[in-house]
């Protein structure tokens, strides 16, 4: 009878494995003789597992018996034991592995199988980078084989799609320490810069000059949460904001807005910046000087770095691409996300809700590092502000906004980096404050959050009618008059040459000849 070759070498092939197999004609990748020269250096080097630890785990090699053997190799590090080969043996019979590892002397011969301890670290990379290519192929075969089934839901199959390469690369993204010495050199760069501007800010401007004061402005890789129960004014704070930043200082911002659509968010924007009442603007009943206030005021926000995606229940996934994009091809400096709570982490399955608001804010603390840019979320607030009865601020039934107060996930608290609280006593018919000072159109932003510097209030101007919140020694817009109508002020629009920007138009002028 003819020797039979041994196949102890080769790993049986699963089903799924031949169905890919089949699809791409060709060879999973591999590199079975690295994988030997890893698993040999692992026996026989003191500091062999340390070095690969990282980033090989036992279904990093292709293998089945190398799985085996290196989950052995695991078990014994984890519990402080020497790794040898008498070691390892001794491991995989107490697992009952001992034969799915090819035995004792496949054992003994692995050791002989170092090819350099010098190359150990890249031998040991390639295995880790035939097991991702080997990944990449499951997911893509996966994703093609029901592509080609007509019942199945193609944005169900692409938010599954992106959750799963999002998976993996999270699981790939490892980064290595770092001595401390560049660290020092980039942050007393930061330092001379913050020393250099005028405002003596470290972060970006709100244009908010007492929040700066607190904040040092916007801090890059920070994730700050802006909560709110319902007509606080949450959109409209950070609108004004944006207006601040996009206009007055040209810092290029993105806003995902999930609750309003495109068109609704400029219609905001418009309010604010042309001081003309929503319901106006809503309605289009504009009088004629109110025409010519809107087309000069609304010249200022051609053209500004203001970028807006209104795509609804937006994943964490199409949000990392399209914030990737918006950083690399426009420079985008911060990021709004118009709330939190209406995104969602589809393509990875969770328990509760609760689970994936987690997955959520983890990703999104997580890719404001990775983009070194400012995160802004929104968030909403659960109804226990509204069950608490005091109108005293340092009660503890206050209307005043608490950390236990963010809605669905207490995840939120311990990802972000800040948490701001927008509070109108006036919306809770609270009149004066526990000092005696008048709250009526004023609006408190409490920090209740800073990882990196101190939390307090700062009190700003809101007016309702214009959505927009402004600085309190700012000037303000005009009041309505009687007939409920908005008068312009030339003198608040004079140009630097003092020109009057209204010479010359005529107020009774028909609104349907405006160029707006």
């Amino acid at each position: 009878m003819p020797e039979q070759k041994s196949t102890s070498h080769r790993r049986p092939v699963r089903s799924s494995e031949q169905d890919q197999l089949a699809q791409v004609g060709r060879l999973q990748p591999q590199a079975v003789e690295l994988e030997r020269a890893v698993i040999g250096a692992c026996l026989i080097e003191q500091d062999a597992f340390a070095t690969v630890s990282d980033f090989l785990k036992p279904q990093s090699f292709y293998e089945s018996k190398h799985q085996v053997i290196f989950q052995a190799i695991q078990s014994l590090a984890a519990s402080n034991a020497p790794i040898d080969v008498l070691t390892v043996v001794d491991q995989l019979q107490k697992n009952g592995d001992l034969d799915n590892a090819g035995g004792a002397a496949y054992i003994a011969e692995l050791s002989r199988s170092m090819l350099s301890a010098a190359h150990l670290e890249f031998h040991a990379r390639i295995v880790a980078q035939k097991a991702l290519a080997r990944d990449l192929i499951s997911y893509t075969s996966t994703i093609q084989k029901l592509a080609f089934d007509d019942g199945q839901d193609i944005q169900e199959l692409m938010q599954m799609a992106e959750g799963k390469l999002f998976e993996l690369s999270k699981s790939n993204l490892k980064k290595d320490f770092t001595q401390i010495d560049p660290v020092i050199n980039e942050a007393y760069d930061l330092l001379h810069k913050a020393a250099a501007r005028a405002d003596g800010l470290s972060g970006l401007s709100s244009g908010f000059d007492k929040l700066d004061a607190m904040t040092s402005g916007w801090q890059n890789s920070d994730l700050v949460i802006i909560a709110a129960r319902p007509a606080m004014g949450k959109t409209a704070f950070v609108l004004s904001m944006a207006r601040n930043m996009v206009v007055d200082k040209k810092i290029p911002v993105a806003m995902f807005s999930l609750e309003m659509s495109n068109v609704q968010l400029v219609n905001r924007l418009l309010v604010n910046v042309c001081e003309i009442p929503g319901e106006k603007i809503k309605s289009g009943q504009l009088l004629p000087h109110e025409w010519q206030q809107l087309d000069y005021k609304m010249r200022e926000l051609y053209g500004v770095p203001f970028y807006v995606d209104d795509t609804p229940s937006l994943s964490v996934f199409e949000l990392r691409t399209k914030a990737r994009r918006l950083v690399r091809d426009y420079g985008v400096q911060m990021i709004i996300i118009d709330y939190l709570q209406l995104m969602n982490a589809s393509g990875m399955s969770y328990n509760s809700r609760q689970e994936e608001v987690s997955t959520i804010s983890r990703s999104l603390k997580g890719l404001a590092k990775e983009l070194n840019i400012p995160i802004i979320a929104l968030s909403q607030l659960n109804r226990s502000v509204e069950q608490r009865t005091s109108n005293n601020p340092d009660s503890p039934d206050s209307k005043r906004p608490q950390l236990s107060d963010l809605r669905e996930s207490g995840a939120i608290e311990q990802d972000a980096d800040m948490v701001c609280f927008i509070h109108r006593p006036e919306y809770y018919k609270i009149y004066k404050d526990q000092y005696g000072n008048d709250t009526k159109g004023i609006a408190e932003i409490i920090i209740a959050k800073h990882r990196n510097g101190a939390v307090g209030d700062v009190r700003l101007r809101f007016r309702g009618e214009f959505a927009r919140f402004m600085n309190i020694d700012d000037s303000m817009p005009p009041l309505p008059t009687d007939d409920g109508t908005i008068k312009p002020s030339p003198s608040k629009f004079n140009s630097e040459q003092g020109d009057d920007p209204f010479a010359g138009l005529d107020p009774q002028a028909d609104p349907s000849e405006a160029p707006f």
